[in-house]
């Protein structure tokens, strides 16, 4: 049968219309492990009573108004970021990629704020930030910006986690007015930098007065084992922006901000009709409580950990197997050749996985995930590998 969806997904042969905690049910009954959460949007599982609840209630109260108006519920979320950042204020929008739009839009008016008329930022290669034309111009991955040029001025590539790369480029440039990265390069592979990069980054940024941004969309909400990832590093950023699991699957945006970007936007300067609505601030609301009651920051740290020791026991000698590493519940199994097919073939094997970067086997469970369905998670990859000496 044909449908009229533009065809900008290769989709896999399976269609869901149930879930509960880590496991989802397709149309047939058929029961999967979901190891990828949506890709790390549903930290809290598939159909939490919390988040249930709260959007049931906010759609039979009010679910939009508009930011023509006061949204006390988006007060109450702003202040909650602010608290669990350690940021100032926020900005609520849609989506990641909104976000990190706002977070350039901030960069570019510091940068006028200093009389520089062409601002530019330090941007990362194997970055992911976005398919705007703005955030994909940002994004470090040729194949995103195939078919799209002439790009967004006013960014410079450099090599992930090379810190002497930004400073030369900061001493040939005086045009440089902020540094953005991922604190772990998701959709670039799992790429977990040196302990002291985004120390060295602040230190940078402090050093020529530039903004940092970090870009959390994929990090934060606790899947790192911290609220945010540069929590790890006791550091603040001057911008951080944030998605995905903040909603747990609805959707919501935010940019947060301090210090000298904090009050860079005024009135007029940008907006969003649906950013921030009742119903989006209601489930962002029920997140971040659940998160803190049911301390599930600590888990996604030990979580995480046990599900990298069980793969480990299983794969670590395997011979595809180049390396196994993880931040919290952000894991990566990376092989030694390509390995698409593998998202096909865990499907059959029922359990939802994803590959980037080609090579990388990405995990990005619930946070809510137990310790039987860890054990089975583990069995399965190690039933997809075994006597498989090619590709």
């Amino acid at each position: 049968m044909t449908h009229a969806i533009m065809p900008t997904y290769t989709r896999l042969p399976v269609s869901f219309i149930r879930g509960q905690g880590a496991w989802l049910w397709d149309k047939n009954n058929v029961r999967y492990l979901d190891a990828l959460s949506g890709i790390a949007v549903c930290n809290l599982g598939h159909a939490h009573p919390a988040i249930h609840n709260a959007i049931a209630e906010q759609s039979r109260l009010l679910i939009h108004t508009s930011n023509l108006y006061e949204i006390d519920l988006q007060k109450k979320l702003a202040n909650q970021l602010t608290q669990l950042s350690g940021m100032s204020n926020a900005f609520f929008c849609n989506s990641g990629a909104e976000a990190n739009e706002t977070a350039i839009k901030l960069a570019r008016l510091y940068g006028y704020s200093r009389c520089i008329e062409q601002p530019t930022i330090i941007v990362m290669d194997n970055s992911f930030h976005g398919r705007t034309l703005a955030t994909l111009s940002a994004t470090g991955n040729p194949k995103v910006h195939e078919g799209f040029s002439p790009l967004v001025d006013g960014f410079i590539h450099v090599p992930f986690n090379d810190i002497p790369a930004i400073k030369k480029i900061i001493n040939d440039n005086p045009n440089i007015v902020a540094i953005m990265a991922e604190p772990i390069q998701g959709e670039g592979g799992v790429n977990i930098p040196a302990p002291t990069y985004l120390n060295d980054l602040r230190q940078v940024c402090d050093q020529h007065k530039l903004l940092l941004i970090l870009d959390e969309i994929q990090t934060g909400i606790a899947r790192t084992g911290r609220f945010l990832a540069y929590q790890h590093n006791d550091i603040l950023p001057d911008i951080c922006t944030l998605a995905k699991a903040l909603g747990n699957g609805v959707p919501i945006g935010a940019c947060l901000a301090t210090g000298k970007a904090a009050q860079l936007l005024t009135a007029g300067k940008h907006g969003s009709t649906f950013g921030g609505n009742l119903l989006a601030c209601r489930a962002a609301l029920s997140v971040l409580d659940t998160i803190q009651q049911d301390n599930l920051i600590h888990a996604a740290e030990t979580k995480g950990n046990k599900i990298v020791d069980e793969i480990t026991k299983r794969l670590g000698r395997h011979p595809l197997v180049y390396d196994i590493r993880n931040q919290g519940m952000m894991i990566a199994i990376e092989l030694t050749q390509p390995c698409q097919t593998l998202t096909q073939k865990a499907l059959d094997h029922k359990i939802l996985i994803n590959v980037t970067a080609e090579k990388v086997i990405r995990l990005l469970p619930p946070l809510v995930i137990t310790e039987e369905q860890i054990i089975l998670l583990a069995d399965t990859l190690q039933a997809l590998l075994e006597n498989t000496s090619t590709l």
